[in-house]
């Protein structure tokens, strides 16, 4: 790919919203980062898909089937469960007496 259709795709990408899987859904559909960027609904256009959807109705419709959305390494960190931090229960009582307050 060239420099000037990398840069078009990664935008279509950041404009649209869309992943790696809806990307390569749109490319083997045959669209450019042109075509997508052109269907982005305006406010006033309330009835259009957002094109992420629009594109894997339309691949799903054609292929009769859907493509697996891979996990990120962002989403797989998110993901994980935290470590919880242990607390120290001390079996040692502390009179009212030996307050200080």
């Amino acid at each position: 790919m060239s420099k000037k259709n990398s840069q078009a795709w990664a935008e279509a990408k950041k404009r649209c919203r869309l992943n790696e899987t809806d990307i390569q859904m749109a490319k083997e559909l045959g669209m450019t980062a042109k075509s997508l960027i052109k269907n982005i609904p305006s406010p006033n256009q309330q009835w259009k898909a957002p094109v992420k959807i629009w594109i894997r109705e339309l691949y799903e419709k054609k292929f009769n089937r859907t493509l697996a959305v891979k996990p990120t390494l962002s989403e797989e960190i998110k993901r994980k469960p935290k470590k919880q931090k242990k607390r120290i229960i001390s079996d040692h009582r502390v009179d009212e007496e030996d307050m200080p307050f």
